[in-house]
């Protein structure tokens, strides 16, 4: 293997797509809170995010190796395709976690770095074993999940606020419908996997009333910011055109479309959510 395939698999073991996801929705974090940490503060802290995110998903991965190498969009990973030894991925989880737990504290405070140190240990030790248990684990999972913008607000203020709470609370709605549409349309798969998941458990009918649910609360609590002063009304306006756009995607699957093509379109919608939450809020700030 060349030093170059070598780097690519590390790469996907830490799940890059993920760990962009996270980093962007902590700078949200950073940019709302009231202060500022400076460039290079700043800099290190969303290091700091997308490193701890990546040692959660490299530990997942390693405790994943006998589901991923039965689905078929998994298979091919560095683990269950054999072109990584399960001790070279454990050595870069763990050190990958350390690293980021202190980057955190020596960037921000150390709330941020307990409040992700913490997000780690729940995913990999919690989540994980979960999902092969109870549909119930897509709960936990949203937990340390949604933790990044919640840490980018304690890394400027030092402590939990309403605003830094309603940013984990959008984040952590959101992953529910987003996860429940992949559950559906990848349903066979997961089956295959083993994975407890709603619509494996529960059925379509039930994932689709789910997804419904959350997404119709996304509506108010998108829009929370606004009343609390972090955001305008611009942003407020915005931010509930887009969760009703995305309630009304949800509730296609009440329709004659198959459940397949509608979870897949729940799914490419929930892509499009957050970082059109990030663009009308832009636009709040230049506005304002």
């Amino acid at each position: 293997m060349t030093p170059i395939e070598r780097i690519r698999d590390i790469t996907a073991l830490l799940k890059p797509s993920i760990l962009w996801l996270s980093v962007l929705m902590a700078g949200l974090g950073l940019w709302l809170a009231p202060g500022e940490l400076g460039f290079w503060r700043s800099f290190f802290m969303l290091l700091g995010t997308g490193l701890i995110v990546g040692s959660a998903n490299a530990l997942n991965m390693v405790m994943e190796i006998d589901v991923d190498a039965r689905m078929r969009r998994t298979q091919y990973r560095p683990l269950p395709a054999g072109r990584m030894k399960v001790g070279t991925a454990v050595a870069v989880g763990i050190f990958t976690g350390f690293g980021a737990t202190a980057t955190l504290y020596l960037s921000s405070n150390l709330l941020t770095a307990l409040l992700g140190y913490g997000a780690l240990v729940a995913y990999v030790l919690v989540y994980t074993p979960l999902k092969r248990k109870t549909p119930q684990a897509l709960l936990v999972g949203a937990v340390p999940g949604a933790m990044p913008p919640l840490m980018g607000w304690t890394a400027v203020t030092g402590q939990v606020d309403a605003p830094g709470l309603v940013l984990f609370g959008i984040l952590m709605l959101w992953q529910l419908p987003h996860f429940i549409a992949i559950a559906v349309y990848r349903k066979h798969d997961y089956a295959t996997a083993g994975f407890k998941t709603v619509p494996v458990v529960r059925g379509v009918e039930a994932a689709k009333w789910q997804t419904l649910a959350y997404s119709t609360l996304l509506i108010p609590l998108s829009m929370a910011l606004t009343p609390l002063g972090a955001t305008g009304w611009v942003y407020g306006f915005g931010a509930c055109a887009i969760s009703v756009w995305f309630l009304v995607k949800c509730l296609q699957g009440f329709t004659t479309m198959p459940a397949a093509r509608w979870g897949r379109r729940v799914f490419l919608a929930s892509l499009v959510y957050l970082p059109a939450l990030g663009a009308v809020l832009l636009v709040d700030r230049l506005v304002g």
